[in-house]
């Protein structure tokens, strides 16, 4: 149901993202770790039906396992309606019914894009106008990924992750993800890589206090050469993710044999990302994974961010 055709129920939708880039510098004085990171959206998307309610509550839908998605104050998308209504002193509550196409636990960012729709959808049903700049804002203080959600295309982000600044790209890129059976918990992930460092402080460089993003991949992605971004891609996380689910060294190996131009492990894990050279490729590197017992789903990048659903 459309924005359009009733008040009592808004649809928005937000995407799912790959880090293109992602160089995990030390941790801060906070507890987090100061990152720098080029994100893309992706044409994989969260939709959220927003209906009012007296309190909050969430709800799934769609062809993903939820199964180990919190239904209760934890919620990311519940944090975020909650967030919104103290900010502008709404006193009502609302339903969230969410259709999910994103890994769940997968490192692109299924529940900030959750979080982002929400925050979209209930500013249009509480007609609460608080725009895009402050949603951003708002949406900043709900995660590192969930500003990017919001803003969609291509980014690049610092501090945590939630700090944006806008990347020139174009032209398109296609990409096959080859899904897990088990998540990877982000702060788990965080964990075995300064365990990993501290194991290696002698053979490996020193996480650096201000990490940034090769100029490699600003070229790649303001020339549109996919050849060129694949051969930019990295991802400070993946040696962790590895340690975890030693399998993803097989599916990597996989995807690239089978004609991807590059495979990385997505965000924190452990979904892989393949960068695929064009959409026969893409439906090529498909067959090869499913045909050797692998979920796999394609998409295509830059997408829009979060944005009201209408007919």
């Amino acid at each position: 149901m459309s924005a359009n055709q009733t008040s009592t129920e808004v649809a928005a939708r937000a995407p799912g993202k790959v880090n293109l880039f992602l160089s995990v510098g030390a941790v801060r004085e906070d507890g987090y770790h100061e990152v720098a990171t080029a994100y893309q959206a992706v044409s994989l998307y969260e939709d959220v039906y927003a209906s009012h309610a007296s309190d909050f509550a969430v709800t799934f839908g769609g062809k993903i396992n939820t199964d180990s998605v919190p239904t209760d104050g934890s919620n990311l998308a519940i944090k975020a309606a909650r967030l919104l209504a103290r900010k502008t002193g709404y006193r009502g509550g609302v339903h969230l019914r969410i259709e999910k196409n994103v890994p769940v636990a997968g490192g692109m960012g299924g529940g900030s894009a959750d979080a982002a729709a929400t925050l979209v959808a209930c500013d249009a049903l509480w007609g609460t106008g608080l725009g895009r700049e402050e949603l951003v804002k708002l949406a900043a203080k709900l995660g590192a990924d969930v500003p990017f959600a919001l803003v969609g295309g291509t980014a690049l982000g610092t501090g945590r992750g939630e700090r944006l600044s806008p990347a020139l790209a174009t032209g398109q890129f296609t990409w096959v993800f080859a899904l897990a059976d088990q998540g990877l918990s982000t702060p788990a992930v965080y964990a075995k890589l300064d365990e990993h460092r501290e194991k290696h402080a002698l053979d490996i460089s020193p996480a650096r206090d201000v990490p940034s993003v090769d100029n490699d991949v600003l070229q790649a992605l303001r020339a549109g050469d996919t050849v060129m971004l694949a051969n930019a891609l990295h991802n400070d996380m993946q040696v962790a993710a590895l340690q975890m689910q030693p399998g993803l060294a097989d599916v990597i190996e996989l995807g690239e044999r089978s004609g991807a131009l590059a495979g990385i492990v997505s965000g924190s894990g452990p979904t892989v990302a393949f960068l695929a050279e064009d959409a026969d490729a893409a439906l090529e590197i498909q067959v090869s994974l499913s045909a050797n017992g692998i979920r796999t789903v394609r998409a295509t990048g830059p997408a829009s961010g979060a944005r009201l659903l209408t007919d």
